[in-house]
């Protein structure tokens, strides 16, 4: 079994909008059902939990019944930060879903995931049991010695840009979260369940990545994902 745990508890202060920039509608449909219609559509996911902004579960239960998420089953509050939402996800998975099954996380506002990655992230998950989406490096990396000059790089060739989705054995995941909050590693920031694990010594295995699958996090996001949608039904329309 593969069970999706959507991330959707940030408040997007960022995007300057007066509703969280899941919600934001797009052609007449909100960001995040754009995302939950992958999962749904998806035939290797089986179940889907959504961790909500607190007063906005009821919102997505209704968007879900609208648009036809049937594999929505349990919504989740979210936490101060991506991290404590996740933990939040994982744990509620407790008791529903066997240590084997295969978790797939992935962002809310990463509305334009394909196919073929999920596909290929959950099957280095089953393989390996772990998997990151990520996509080779193509700029220059330069270390900053003085704030205003440099006399180092690192080879591009060293690097991948990973992002979601990421997919995980449950037990190791559940196992993970459990020790990261008892310890205190990896819980505050920027950390995600990727960077956790490499905290806490798992070696992770890299998946299929997409150009295409932007993070909305600025206005400006928005309007390239909206070109992206105009582009895809200009070729639905050939």
């Amino acid at each position: 079994m593969t069970t999706a745990i959507i991330i959707a508890g940030g408040s997007g202060a960022r995007m300057g909008q007066d509703i969280p920039k899941q919600f934001i509608n797009v052609y007449d449909k909100p960001v995040l059902i754009y995302t939950l219609e992958s999962f749904q559509k998806h035939p290797q996911i089986d179940a889907i939990e959504v961790v909500c902004i607190d007063g906005w579960h009821d919102v997505v239960w209704a968007y879900a019944k609208q648009f036809n998420i049937a594999k929505l089953e349990w919504i989740v509050s979210g936490g101060t930060s991506a991290q404590e939402s996740i933990r939040n996800g994982v744990f509620n998975l407790e008791g529903k879903v066997a240590p084997e099954d295969i978790i797939v996380v992935h962002d809310g506002i990463r509305p334009l995931v394909d196919e073929s990655v999920l596909t290929d992230v959950i099957l280095v998950a089953q393989k390996q049991g772990n998997a990151v989406s990520s996509l080779p490096y193509n700029e220059q990396i330069f270390v900053v010695d003085d704030e205003i000059s440099t006399t180092s790089f690192i080879p591009r060739e060293t690097l991948r840009r990973v992002s979601t989705p990421q997919a995980y054995r449950f037990d190791l995941l559940d196992n993970k979260y459990h020790e990261a909050y008892e310890k205190g590693v990896a819980v505050n920031g920027s950390h995600y369940a990727n960077t956790m694990m490499v905290e806490l010594g798992v070696r992770l295995y890299f998946a299929a990545g997409s150009d295409k699958n932007i993070k909305l996090t600025t206005k400006d996001d928005l309007e390239l994902f909206k070109a992206y949608l105009k582009m895809d039904k200009e070729n639905w329309l050939k």
